[in-house]
């Protein structure tokens, strides 16, 4: 069986029966008849039109240009309130009640907190990436849509507070099961719709959104979204980027940059900048170091409608095989005014009390 970290992160399909299973024993546990039908679907979105739709919005959303599916007049009202929510308040008031304050949050930091952050970043990106499914921001439509997530039960995006209960021994009687075979779903009634897992799924080291070929996350009915270490980018954009030079980089002339808002110009020249080089951009353009001393030189980079790229450039201590020794340019604070400074913050610690000859 994955692990609660690993089922958060899992593509491909699940076990339909397993995950129908668990969600009729939700009904029960919750004193329901279980659904007499199950609309499964190729993705949160389709899914948040489908709600949409139930929910009586669907004439909002056509007014928008969105082709939506034809649902059921039968499938009664929404219960998640009494599937889901009012036995995690349950359950999470019982093991609160019996571990105290500090109980809860040290199982909590050794079950859901090393997740926490991770997963919820990708329910943010999903939840956008519905929202503008409305083609414009502050539309009634993208109200609608954003209100539809809203009702979703999250499924194994739910993994961090599950992976708490699990360790508890109090888990709310099948939706663990549901979370392990299966992504979002809404509860009616008479009826449950089902998201299918993502069918792609890249991150980089720290867990975030990551690739340059392709969609970082993409699902079975084609919602895909781009990103570059987190950062939101337009399809093909680093694919764009095989000419890059500085001249670009300073210039946000290119077709793509222009098309997107200020913040978003920002974090794509971001990107532009990391793929091109840090080291290769401050030797083409000539830039000066702002300050050394031994711990390293601090860089800084002036962009325009943008704060300042400011890095620290240190020496590996380790030698590679050849016997050199290899530099990095760390990304530090924009407000950092000495390489001390800078190479403290990367551990953490204060510029006072960084000491470079305990470091090991």
């Amino acid at each position: 069986m994955l692990s609660w970290e690993a089922t958060a992160f899992a593509t491909g399909p699940g076990d339909r029966a397993r995950a129908e299973a668990g969600v009729a024993a939700a009904y029960t546990a919750a004193g329901l008849a279980a659904p007499e039908r199950f609309v499964w679907v190729g993705s949160p979105a389709q899914g948040a039109l489908a709600a949409a739709v139930l929910a009586g919005k669907g004439d909002v959303l056509r007014e928008a240009g969105l082709d939506l599916p034809d649902m059921p007049d039968d499938a009664g009202a929404s219960v998640r309130e009494t599937v889901r929510t009012r036995p995690w308040e349950a359950a999470r008031a019982a093991a609160y009640g019996e571990l105290g304050p500090q109980g809860w949050a040290r199982s909590w930091s050794r079950t859901a907190a090393p997740m926490w952050d991770k997963v919820q970043q990708l329910v943010l990106r999903i939840r956008q990436a519905v929202g503008d499914l409305a083609g414009e921001e502050g539309s009634a439509a993208e109200s609608v849509l954003r209100a539809a997530t809203l009702d979703a039960v999250l499924g194994q995006h739910d993994a961090a507070w599950l992976a708490q209960f699990d360790a508890l021994g109090t888990p709310p009687p099948g939706l663990a099961e549901v979370a392990r075979n299966a992504g979002w779903w809404w509860p009616y009634e008479r009826l449950v719709i089902i998201s299918e897992r993502p069918s792609e799924l890249h991150r980089d080291e720290p867990g975030r959104l990551h690739r340059g070929d392709g969609p970082a996350l993409a699902f079975p009915d084609g919602l895909a979204l781009h990103a570059w270490r987190g950062m939101p980018i337009p399809p093909g954009f680093v694919d764009s980027l095989t000419d890059l030079d500085v001249g670009r980089i300073d210039r946000e002339s290119n077709a793509e940059l222009r098309r997107i808002d200020r913040e978003s110009n920002a974090e794509l020249r971001r990107v532009m900048l990391e793929i091109f080089g840090y080291d290769r951009y401050l030797a083409e353009t000539g830039a000066k170091p702002v300050h050394r001393d031994e711990t390293g030189v601090l860089w800084r980079i002036d962009l325009p409608d943008d704060e300042p790229v400011v890095m620290v450039e240190v020496v590996n201590s380790t030698p590679e095989p050849d016997g050199t020794y290899r530099q990095y340019h760390l990304r530090v604070p924009p407000t950092t005014r000495t390489a001390r400074e800078g190479v403290a913050w990367t551990f953490g610690v204060d510029a006072a009390d960084y000491n470079p000859l305990k470091q090991t």
